[in-house]
Parts: structure tokens; C-alpha cells; sequence
């Protein structure tokens, strides 16, 4: 059995951290307790706050070079995300704190593999916790009243989550036999129907991975492609570039297809949805954009049709990521149309705006035998459209 880490501020939080410790070493686990604080004490640890410190790229010696607060704790963010997973003994993590210590162990729980056990205890996880999780599967437990100190509240919520830690350690995920190899797509509601099919033919070879485009969606898919988890992918839906560009709601960020060309993986994709920007409910839309073509996809969501110029923009930039891939790659163009709602007849339709997006792309892209953009003369959600990306896929993949 693995070990369980247990991590936070030994000059603060030792109390809480040890109440933890113990319970989980009551259960049968084996625990680790790691210090990542700043200042000095006498308390009990197993891994110093000096040993996390040294693995600072860049000053291993920050805990006596008199940075103030801030500035060390960072530093020592930075250290305990190149510490992390160096350790080949780590059965999960538990952390706990306010957001000073919900920052710093977080960064360093992103940095393990998805699968690793990680739960923190903090005061900020009833609000906006995509900061800390990221495109990872931590999990995020509320601890009610501050972490400071020990009551009859912080007994119970400390407990509770040092049982739940020793619960994931002991008890490995079952291995089930003949595995497929996984899939990754890419989908959007306005592509299911694509997506749908790609899941059809592919269901005998592959076991698929469906990633919802909603910007974390976007970052998991890139992060699960950089941990080695994800070699075969076909990327139906970009529309998170969209919201990259405009200031939408779900944008993936800057490093959207950057995993593939990292990892050199064979690569076909497409332009799903990339028709839209995605933001709140209709009074969230800034005022910059009022008078564009606005769809109320639901209470919650308001959809944005992207212009020409919009496109072009975003043609040119989706082509250079694409020159960055060294693999093999097919890009498809559909020219009936991107989404469920640019179709003709339906509110997104806009062929002008669908040209410049195109002939964009397919003017950046540096074509080679490798590296190939191909337009086909239906909508994206066209049976056959599936059909032609899954033989592209096959012929780079040579499966």
C-alpha cells in the first residue's frame, strides 16, 4: 500500500494536521505529514519545509532570503510542485487551509496524475474553485469554520476528510481486464451529433473519452494528452478559441492544441462550433457587444455569432498552432456549416463569416505529406462527416 500525504503549515496549522495524521494512520494507512510553511517551529514533521524548499528551480534557499510573506509562500508553491512528483510512494493527498495554503498545496496536487487521490479542506471551496482544481480531479471539500484550531466543527469536517483520505488509499481502483485504448473527443452540444457517430464506428477499437468544450473540458483534454493518458484523439470541437478571442466565458486558454503538437500525437480535427462565443445570461453580455446576433441558448447561457473578421483572426491562429504539429495531421474543414445553429436556415448561419474562417486556416497552414487541411462539402454534423474523419483518423493512426 502507498502512503498518504498529509500537507499544510506546520508553523500554523500543526494541531490540524496532526488530528488528521493520526486518524488516517488509525485506520491502517501509512502517512506522511509534509511542512510547507515559511517560518520557523520545533513541531514533529516527516518531510521539513526545507527539503520541499530546495526543489525551487530557481532559489532553493528562499526560506532565509528574507522574502516577505507573499512572496515566500509562492515560492514555496513553486517548490512543492516539482517536490510532488518526485515521491513514488504518494497514495493520495490531503490538504487544508484558508486560500493562502488552498493555493499552494492545489499547485501542487495539479502537478501529480490524474487518478492520485487529492483532497483540500478549504475555506474558499463554496466559491470559484476553478483556480485550484484546474484541469485536474481534485476534490474540493468545505471547511466551514476557518481552519484555526480545533472544535467540535473542525473535529468532524477534519475527520470526515482524513477517513475519506484513508478510504482512497486502501482501496485501489479495481483492474479491469482487455482494456480498449481510450479516444478523446472533442464536443460541444451543437456537435453531439458528430461525436455521436465518431462513438458509433469506433465503439469495437476504442473506449472514448468525450470532453464537454466548456474551457475546463478543453484543459483536461490538453492535460490528459501531455500525461501520456491520451494518445489517439479526434478534436471535433474548438469552440473555446472563440472565447479565448472575445472574452468568453469558456475559453481554454492560450495552450489549446499545444499538447498535441508537444507530444507529437497523430492528430484530426475540426472547426466545431467555432460559430460562437459563450457567455452568461443575456444581461452578462458586455455592452461592447450589443446589437450582434445574439442566441439565448438557455436562462444561463447566451451564444454570440462570430464575425468575419473575428474569424479570420482566429483562422490565422488555430493554422499556426497546427504548423506547430510535427505529427501527423488532418484538418477537416466542413463547409456546410459548424454547429447545429449554422446550418442553413438556423440563426448562426453565415456563410461570409464560415469563408473567412476557413480560407484563413487553410491559408496559414504550411501543408506537407504530414500535415494536410481538407475541405468537404458537408456540415459538421452530417453522418458522413464523421464517417470521413474516422478514416482520416485510420490513416494516420494506421488502425
Amino acid at each position: 500500500m502507498k502512503k498518504a500525504y498529509v500537507i499544510g503549515s506546520c508553523d500554523t496549522k500543526y494541531a490540524e494536521l496532526s488530528y488528521a495524521k493520526e486518524l488516517i494512520k488509525q485506520a491502517g494507512v501509512e502517512v506522511i505529514l509534509v511542512d510547507v510553511g515559511i517560518f520557523n517551529h520545533n513541531n514533529a514533521v516527516d518531510i521539513p519545509n526545507a527539503e520541499v524548499a530546495k526543489h525551487h528551480p530557481a532559489k532553493p534557499d528562499f526560506l532565509s532570503a528574507g522574502l516577505d510573506r507573499g512572496s515566500a509562500v509562492t515560492a514555496m508553491s513553486e517548490a512543492l510542485e516539482i517536490f510532488l512528483p518526485t515521491r513514488d510512494d504518494i497514495g493520495g493527498v490531503l490538504g487544508m487551509g484558508g486560500t493562502g495554503n488552498t493555493a499552494l498545496v492545489t499547485r501542487g496536487m495539479r502537478a501529480l496524475p490524474v487518478g492520485i487521490p487529492k483532497l483540500m479542506v478549504s475555506t474558499v471551496a463554496s466559491g470559484n474553485t476553478a483556480p485550484y482544481i484546474g484541469a485536474t480531479d481534485i476534490c474540493m471539500m468545505a471547511s466551514v469554520a476557518d481552519v484555526a484550531g480545533l472544535n467540535p466543527v473542525s473535529r468532524a469536517v477534519l475527520g470526515n476528510a482524513a477517513h475519506a483520505m484513508a478510504g482512497m488509499v486502501k482501496n485501489t481502483i479495481p483492474t479491469v481486464p482487455d482494456v480498449k485504448p481510450l479516444l478523446g473527443m472533442t464536443m460541444f452540444g451543437v456537435t453531439t451529433p458528430c461525436v455521436t457517430n465518431l462513438q458509433k464506428i469506433f465503439e469495437n477499437e476504442f473506449e472514448p473519452l468525450v470532453f464537454h468544450a466548456t474551457g475546463i473540458g478543453g484543459q483536461c483534454f490538453e492535460k490528459l494528452i501531455d500525461s501520456g493518458m491520451l494518445k489517439y484523439v479526434i478534436d471535433v470541437t474548438l469552440t473555446e478559441v472563440c472565447d479565448l478571442f472575445m472574452g468568453g466565458v469558456m475559453s481554454a486558454g492560450p495552450d489549446r492544441l499545444g499538447a498535441v503538437a508537444r507530444m507529437r500525437l497523430p492528430y484530426v480535427g475540426s472547426l466545431g462550433a467555432l460559430d460562437m462565443v459563450n457567455f452568461g445570461a443575456m444581461n452578462t453580455v458586455p455592452e461592447k457587444y450589443a446589437g450582434r446576433n445574439l442566441y439565448v441558448h438557455n436562462a444561463n447561457v447566451t451564444l454570440m455569432r462570430t464575425t468575419p473578421k473575428e474569424n479570420e483572426e482566429m483562422g490565422r491562429w488555430i493554422g499556426e498552432k497546427l504548423n506547430c504539429c510535427e505529427g501527423p495531421v488532418r484538418f477537416l474543414i466542413p463547409e456546410g456549416g459548424v454547429s447545429a445553429i449554422d446550418a442553413p436556415g438556423q440563426p448562426f448561419h453565415d456563410p461570409e463569416a464560415d469563408r473567412a474562417l476557413f480560407d484563413n486556416l487553410e491559408a496559414t497552414v504550411r501543408q506537407t505529406d504530414m500535415r494536410k487541411v481538407i475541405r468537404i462539402p458537408l456540415h459538421i454534423n452530417d453522418p458522413d462527416f464523421a464517417v470521413a474523419l474516422a478514416k482520416h483518423f485510420q490513416e494516420i493512426t494506421r488502425i
